[in-house]
Order: C-alpha cells, then structure tokens, then sequence
C-alpha cells in the first residue's frame, strides 16, 4: 500500500546494500524504469552506478552522509536527464537516514518544474539579449563620444593657430571643470561634456582681427570691444546642433566673461541666469590664468591668488561654485602638476 503511494508522488524510494547495490522498496515508476533502462519491482536489486552522471556523483556525497549515521536528510537539487526516451526530465534525489536507517529518494518532478526551468531559460535568454545591447550602446555611445572630442580638438588646433594661449591651459581648464562637475553629483557623462566643451571657452577668438588679439599692449576702449566678441562669436560657431557638448560649449563661450553681479559681458546676465558650466569656467580660466607664467607676467603664488577671488566672489564669481572649488584644491593641484606648460 505505501509503495503504491510513493508510486503515485512520483517517489521511487530504495535502500542501500553493503556491496554497493540498492534495493528497490517501492513500485517502480514508468520513468524509472526509462531512466535505469530495466524492469524492477518491488523489492528489485540494482546497481544504479553509470545510470546517470549527476546521479554518480550525487551518491558520493550521499555514503559520506550515510557512513555519519545521523539523522537529517542530504538534497542534490535538481537535474534535468536529457536522454531519457529522447526526453527532458528533471528529477531531484535524497538521502535520508530514519531510526538508523539510510535511504536514497528519487523524486520525478512535476510539469510545472518543467515550466519553471523553460520560463527561466527564456528569462535568461532574455537578460543575455539585454546584455548584448547594452553593449552595443555602450559602444555607439562611445563611438559618438570619440567623435565628438574629435570635432572639439580640430577645433581647437585651428584656435590654437592665433591664440597665445597654450595648449596645457586649456586641457587644466577642462579637468578642472570636470573635478568641479564631479564635485557637485554630476554625471560621468556630463562632467564628460564639460571637460571637451571649457577647453572651447575661447574659441570665437579665431574670428578677432591679428592686429587685436595679438596685440602686444593695452587694447583701446573700441580695440577691447572688438575682443568683447569672441564670445558671440564662439556661440555662434558651436550653437544651433542637438550634441549636448557643442550646446554647453556655446553657453560656456558665449557667458563665460559674465558676472555674478551683472556687469560681465556679453549679456549683463546676473547671478543664476548664467548657465553653470560657464561660472565654473569663469572661476577656473581666472585661476589658471593667475598662477602659471605667461609672456606677460609672472606666476601669482597660489595663496595670494586664491585671497584675490575669494574677495571677488560675490561679485565676480558664483560664492558657492567657489566654495566648491575651494573644496576640491588637493585634486586641482594635483591636475596642475600633471599637466605642466
């Protein structure tokens, strides 16, 4: 009667002999006569060795367990046998021990388990599928990322034609901006952004007649009002595209000689109505500009430089982004000892 029960569970229930056999104590299940290959009944002898490889291994573990004569109970987890009558059927097996008593359980696992393991394999199908394009993206994107750094250097080696300004300046601005970026919760991407897009804070300087921006003296008024438009200009030849970098660098050129307090050019703009990017960069040009040598003058030591624009913040520059700037001057000196003129 119990063995006609366990048949119906889907139980094939035996027990281990001392010459390594197994006697069969309940009625043979359909799919266990298909798995060994033989037909068994009740109180059967077999030898369930080679029957199937996890199987095998399965009952290495399991006489370890029964040689401890402890009650409990070992679980192999399941396993799917693929060539059973040209099938897949999953199967999951005990060892137990009873009143000093060991047994082996092979348990047939219900069609919803099948279900399962398929629902699975297509979720991780799935996953595997997002995977690729994830990664596809990630290279699109930074094929596009290349490209658009790429356009920001030819840029930039055209600029640097007519401009005195050297080449370290500009990349030290772009870094710096970037540690700011950072420093206020930006993302990668956008400190990215920033760090191509400051180096272009002067690019209208390409559109400035010779006899002004090489000018070795003080500009006139109207001289320095021409100057004035390099920052229009800058606007212009990086505005009107949809590449988040060119938009910030037209923002960051054309406000980037604003003030905190309105009297900048080009546009008066007052406090917050300055784009960001651009009162980072005002801070950092001015930074950079002071403590490194130029024709003109020399080297401002850093303290000095840095009680000059805490006296224009305010003013001059936006108090908090300063503040931040402040903040994070370990990695700005480090930046600057990286890349020197």
């Amino acid at each position: 009667m119990l063995a006609g029960a366990l048949g119906a569970m889907d139980l094939v229930v035996l027990s281990p002999e001392f010459d390594g056999s197994f006697r069969l104590l309940s009625e043979s299940a359909d799919w266990f006569r298909a798995l060994t290959k033989e037909e068994l009944k009740a109180g059967s002898h077999i030898r369930l060795e080679e029957v199937s490889d996890y199987l095998d291994n399965f009952l290495v573990d399991a006489r370890a367990f029964w040689a401890r004569d402890r009650i409990g109970r070992l679980r192999s987890g399941p396993w799917v046998e693929s060539a059973v009558r040209g099938s897949a059927w999953p199967f999951e097996a005990q060892a137990l021990v009873r009143n000093g008593v060991a047994f082996l359980v092979i348990e047939h696992l219900s069609e919803a388990y099948e279900q399962q393991v398929k629902l699975l394999q297509v979720a991780r199908n799935h996953l595997l599928n997002e995977e690729v394009l994830e990664r596809e993206v990630l290279k699109r994107t930074a094929a596009t990322r290349q490209r658009e750094e790429e356009i920001a250097i030819r840029l930039l080696a055209a600029a640097s034609m007519r401009d005195a300004e050297t080449g370290s300046h500009v990349r030290r601005i772009g870094l710096f901006s970037a540690a700011i970026g950072a420093a206020l919760g930006w993302q990668p991407s956008r400190s990215a952004d920033i760090k191509i897009a400051a180096p272009m804070h002067d690019i209208g300087k390409i559109g400035i007649p010779d006899g002004i921006l090489l000018k070795p003296g003080r500009l006139t008024d109207d001289e320095y009002r021409t100057m004035q438009q390099h920052t229009v200009i800058g606007a212009r030849m990086l505005g009107g595209t949809d590449i988040p970098l060119l938009n910030m660098g037209c923002e960051i050129a054309l406000c980037h000689h604003e003030k905190w307090d309105g009297s900048g050019y080009p546009n008066g703009l007052r406090g917050e109505d300055i784009p960001i990017a651009a009162r980072i960069v005002a801070i950092v040009d001015v930074f950079d500009a002071m403590v490194h040598r130029r024709v003109y003058k020399a080297p401002i030591p850093e303290l000095e430089v840095l009680e000059t624009m805490a006296e224009a913040a305010g003013s001059h520059f936006d108090p908090r982004l300063f503040e931040v700037f402040r903040s994070i001057l370990p990695a700005i000196r480090e930046i600057c000892g990286t890349v020197e003129d």
